[in-house]
C-alpha cells in the first residue's frame, strides 16, 4: 500500500480533486440508476465477449487519449468482474522525447500516431464499480512497448475531453486515472520488472509475445476507501502545517 502521507502537497491535492470528480460523476449517474459501464452499453444490443465497446473505441483527437471496454469469457475473469477498460495514449499526445523501446521486432509507425502505449486496465464489477487495476504484456493489446519511466510521463496526458459516448463517463475515467496515479506508477514499474524476470527465466522465448504471460501487475482497489485515505492524508498534512506555524 502506498503511503499517501509521503506525497508532496501538490500531488495530494490533485488526488483529492480527482476523488471529488470521480464521486460527482458517480453520484450524477446513480440518481437515474445508471453506471459507468451502462453508459457504454446503452443501445448497444446484446453484450458480446471480446467485442469493443464502443465499436470504434473512444478517442480524443486533441489529447490523443483512447479507451475501450470489453469482457473475456467468464472463466477468464477475476472474481466479481463484469469486464474492463483498457486505456491508451497515442504518440501525438505523448511528452517530448518519449520513444518506444528499441526492441528487435519494433514495428514502423508510418503515420506517426499508431505506436500507442497501453497505460492500465480497469476491471469493473457487475454494479459498475472499479475493483482492480492491472497492466498487461505487449501481445494482449497489440501495443508498442515503452519503458515504464516513459509510460509514467504519459499518465497526465490521458484526458478525454468530449461528450461521446458519455460526458460523465469521460470525466470519470479521466479523473480515475488521476486519483490512482501513484498506484499506476507502481504497477508500471512492476510490469517492467515482471517482463525482465520472465525473459531471464525463459531465455528462449520473446517475453513480450509469450502467451503464458498475460497480466504483468495488478492491485485490487476500492474507490471509496482510497478517497478516504486521501482525505485523511490531507487532514493530517493541514494539521502538521498548522502545528509548524504554531497554530492550535
Amino acid at each position: 500500500m502506498i503511503d499517501l502521507e509521503l506525497l508532496p502537497q501538490e500531488e495530494l491535492e490533485a488526488l483529492s480533486d480527482a476523488g471529488r470528480e470521480v464521486m460527482l460523476c458517480t453520484r450524477v449517474l446513480a440518481k437515474t440508476g445508471d453506471t459507468m459501464v451502462g453508459e457504454l452499453l446503452r443501445g448497444a444490443g446484446p453484450f458480446y465477449e471480446w467485442r469493443h465497446y464502443p465499436s470504434n473505441d473512444v478517442y480524443d483527437p486533441e489529447y490523443h487519449a483512447q479507451y475501450y471496454y470489453h469482457a473475456h469469457p467468464p472463466e477468464e475473469r477475476v472474481d466479481g468482474e463484469h469486464g474492463h477498460f483498457h486505456t491508451f495514449l497515442r504518440p501525438l499526445g505523448m511528452p517530448e522525447g518519449v520513444k518506444p523501446l528499441d526492441l528487435p521486432d519494433l514495428k514502423p509507425d508510418p503515420d506517426g500516431n499508431d505506436a500507442l502505449c497501453h497505460l492500465v486496465g480497469i476491471s469493473m464489477d457487475k454494479a459498475g464499480r472499479p475493483i482492480r487495476l492491472f497492466t498487461t504484456n505487449r501481445w494482449v493489446t497489440g501495443e508498442t512497448w515503452y519503458a515504464a519511466a516513459d509510460a509514467v510521463r504519459m499518465l497526465d496526458g490521458f484526458v478525454i475531453d468530449h461528450a461521446r459516448p458519455s460526458w460523465p463517463l469521460n470525466r470519470w475515467i479521466t479523473a480515475l486515472m488521476r486519483l490512482y496515479r501513484p498506484l499506476v506508477v507502481q504497477l508500471l514499474q512492476q510490469r517492467d520488472a515482471t517482463i525482465a524476470q520472465w525473459q531471464q527465466d525463459h531465455p528462449d522465448t520473446n517475453a513480450y509475445e509469450d502467451r503464458a504471460l498475460e497480466v504483468t501487475s495488478e492491485a485490487y482497489v476500492s474507490v471509496e476507501e482510497h478517497i478516504s485515505r486521501v482525505e485523511l492524508a490531507m487532514r493530517r498534512l493541514r494539521r502538521r502545517q498548522r502545528e509548524k506555524r504554531g497554530v492550535a
